[in-house]
């Protein structure tokens, strides 16, 4: 009997603990969300965040409030717990240096909800109050390079280049999983349609630097590189291109009104339907995914109109006939029948998920027949040199 009403305690116990964390559902009048970007409306990449904040906010009626410039240091915590002082029960990030701070203010406020950009940890650190989130922009980055794949054929076609000329440049910010994954899948995607493109990749060490991005991009041109695209957030590149009369592919916006004769098509993520998400999981008292990865599906992943003035004919219905295969999984972006890596086939790999600093291999990523980007974690994790790109380094 004493082992029953024992039981009978520790049962009662537990559920008056799931209770006490249970959220309440809180009126729309009464959410306030914080956002902390790390740049300002000149970046590219912290505009397309504030786009889509307002839009979330505004759609759902809701109050906000943003401070811009946050450095990836305790100037995030900071910035956080000014913006909790002010009475925001939601702080959103969106660079990925922020997501130390964040987690330390998530532990010091159970109360508030903290949701990260591109973060890695959320899914090991066991906080309910700490949340990340990513897209498969992947998928974008390889229909941009359809895109860009089908220009270089016109440029082969034309007698301006021949297909061993068909080279390809990438500024990139830095050697990371995140930018790696992103011009491995957009040559991909261009080598998909026009098969001798190769690729030079240079990094800038920075996320934003207009002067390093545009001396990187004339680096690349000067190289041979006859079309170029980036990871990286400001006008640079683009601005380059257009001085120089190459076609670019650009990222988190279309360029056209200031590079209306290179540019061809941009890929991004719209993250108002996640932001939506979040806000409406806090007003029904829903609890938000730890880790969440939006899709073509979800309209989270994006590409801007073309520009049919620069792009080749036929661009707009090719990517329309693989953003319809992606869909259906006829076509997978790390299909491993399509690279190889250092002469041989990719048939197995531990890939770094439960991140760690020395990004140690911890699950296995090859499935399927191809490598499963953002399906373990949201953030990507595809950080492998193949065949055909050449790194440059600085």
């Amino acid at each position: 009997m004493k082992k029953i009403i024992a039981l009978l305690l520790t049962l009662a116990l537990c559920l008056s603990c799931v209770a006490a964390f249970a959220a309440e559902p809180v009126a729309k009048e009464d959410i306030k969300v914080g956002f902390i970007f790390l740049h300002d409306e000149n970046s590219t990449y912290d505009l397309n965040f504030m786009n889509a904040a307002k839009e979330a906010c505004e759609k759902l009626g809701v109050q906000y409030l943003i401070k811009t410039n946050v450095d990836e240091s305790q100037a995030c915590k900071e910035a956080a717990l000014d913006l909790i002082d002010e009475g925001c029960n939601i702080i959103f990030a969106d660079s990925f240096g922020h997501e130390a701070y964040m987690i330390e203010a998530a532990s010091e406020n159970p109360h508030v909800q903290f949701c990260h950009a591109t973060g890695t940890r959320a899914h090991t650190e066991g906080l309910d109050n700490y949340h990340n989130a990513f897209a498969s922009i992947y998928e974008g980055r390889f229909l941009a390079g359809v895109a860009a794949g089908m220009k270089l054929n016109e440029m082969i076609e034309s007698g301006k280049i021949t297909a061993e000329q068909a080279k390809i440049g990438y500024v990139g910010a830095w050697p990371y999983a995140e930018v790696k994954s992103g011009y491995t899948s957009f040559f991909l995607g261009a080598r998909s349609v026009c098969p001798s493109a190769t690729m030079e990749v240079t990094f800038t060490s920075s996320w934003y630097d207009e002067a390093m991005e545009k001396e990187a991009a004339v680096k690349l041109i000067s190289n041979g590189c006859v079309l170029i695209s980036q990871h990286a957030d400001s006008m640079g590149a683009p601005t380059a291109c257009e001085t120089a009369g190459v076609p670019n592919v650009s990222y988190n916006g279309s360029t056209v009104s200031a590079c209306p004769n290179t540019f061809i098509v941009s890929s991004r993520i719209d993250w108002a339907p996640y932001m939506e998400y979040m806000i409406t999981c806090v007003m029904n008292g829903e609890p938000i995914d730890t880790d969440w990865t939006g899709t073509i599906e979800t309209g989270s992943v994006l590409l801007t109109d073309i520009n049919t003035n620069v792009a080749a004919a036929g661009t707009v219905e090719r990517v329309e006939a693989v953003k319809a295969a992606l869909l259906d999984g006829s076509v997978q972006v790390f299909d491993v029948n399509t690279f190889t890596v250092n002469g041989e086939p990719l048939t197995s790999y531990l890939a770094d998920v439960d991140s760690d600093a020395a990004y140690t291999g911890d699950t296995e990523v090859v499935k399927d027949g191809a490598f499963q980007e953002s399906v373990f974690r949201s953030a990507p994790y595809f950080d492998l040199d193949i065949d055909g790109i050449t790194i440059l380094g600085n």
